[in-house]
């Protein structure tokens, strides 16, 4: 039996029901007591149920959710971004072995893009993260984007409740970060970590200045072998570009750092710099009002989305819309105005 690499201890299958039949859908009663038992297969299966678009899924996933909430809160929660290539799945890998060494328990979200001619997902991402794949106290969860933007995955507000449910210190969310907007992610995390890469050039890292604004801890990753000069060169340049910066709504001013992932150099440092970011925010009273601000923001963002879904879903709507549609390419109405009638026709069919 394989070993353990971080205690020597034996382990078995990260899901020993991996090749077992899918078993039919659970009450939510019963989904919540695997969560809360630490039930990594059972926690799976409710984050499958959550992210389901079934209404008879999305009626069990409500109750989950509502039946998780006061259990939920416990959890350091930390977005991770950067170019492809940065080396993100190595930098969760390195890292992640530091907190379960020190006994937490990890829960890493990991969001592949979604092709957009077949809306699959490839969701390897557990095969760039083999030690914690196969470690009991982490739980790695990928999910495709679907199409959502900010690079996140549609559900993954409602999967951070239930992993905090179910007992994780800490949640990292590791995004698709090829330059799309990362407010999404900003706005359910406490600490936003943005790994970088020395002398890839701008047109590489086109994302700069609207996600260093964002960014919490810079990390200059790949500093190893011939590169760390290039490193330490890169983290002036980036320390002189946040200086010119506004201040950061946590009052903190981001801090920069170069590490090698794979060499696990510089990892500690950056490790003890997101405990110090925690600390001081707590203490100044911006993480409690932060995840205040965010409990708002996501209520104004489902309210949004349920009114589009409902929209799209409406019989009369979907009778008509193809019909604009096709006016909207002729030319013969513009996409204002198709865009009117199809609202005033909801809005005349309230009840469907």
């Amino acid at each position: 039996m394989a070993q353990n690499n971080y205690k020597n201890q034996p382990y078995d299958s990260v899901n020993p029901s991996y090749k077992q039949k899918r078993g039919k859908l659970k009450g939510a009663d019963e989904y919540v007591e695997g969560i809360r038992s630490g039930n990594r297969a059972i926690l799976s299966m409710a984050i499958t149920v959550v992210e389901s678009s079934r209404e008879s899924h999305q009626k069990i996933a409500r109750e989950i959710i509502r039946q998780c909430l006061p259990f939920s809160g416990n959890s350091v929660r930390i977005g991770i971004t950067g170019v492809p290539g940065v080396g993100k799945s190595t930098f969760i890998e390195a890292i992640g072995k530091k907190l379960i060494e020190d006994e937490k328990k990890l829960a890493v979200l990991t969001v592949d893009p979604s092709s957009t001619l077949t809306k699959g997902s490839i969701l390897g991402d557990k095969t760039r993260m083999p030690l914690l794949s196969t470690n009991e106290n982490a739980f790695i969860r990928p999910s495709p984007t679907s199409g959502s933007l900010g690079g996140v995955a549609r559900k993954t507000r409602e999967t951070i409740i239930l992993c905090e449910a179910a007992g994780y210190d800490a949640i990292f969310i590791e995004t698709v970060g090829v330059g799309q907007s990362e407010t999404t992610v900003k706005s359910m995390v406490d600490l936003f970590l943005l790994l970088m890469l020395a002398g890839a050039g701008d047109e590489l890292q086109g994302i700069k200045r609207g996600i260093m604004e964002m960014a919490d801890i810079l990390a200059i990753n790949k500093a190893d072998g011939e590169n760390i000069q290039q490193a330490k060169q890169a983290k002036l340049e980036y320390e002189n570009g946040l200086s010119l910066l506004p201040p950061t709504p946590s009052g903190r001013r981001a801090t920069v750092h170069i590490c090698s992932a794979l060499r696990d150099t510089g990892i500690s440092e950056i490790r003890k710099e997101m405990n110090q970011y925690i600390e001081d925010t707590k203490k100044s009273g911006y993480f409690d009002a932060n995840r205040e601000n965010q409990a708002a923001y996501w209520l104004h963002q489902t309210v949004e989305d349920q009114l589009k879904q409902q929209f799209y879903n409406h019989p009369e709507i979907k009778k008509v819309l193809t019909v604009k549609e096709a006016e909207v390419k002729k030319g013969t109405v513009s996409p204002f105005a198709a865009a009117q009638e199809l609202l005033r026709l909801a809005q005349t069919n309230p009840n469907h």
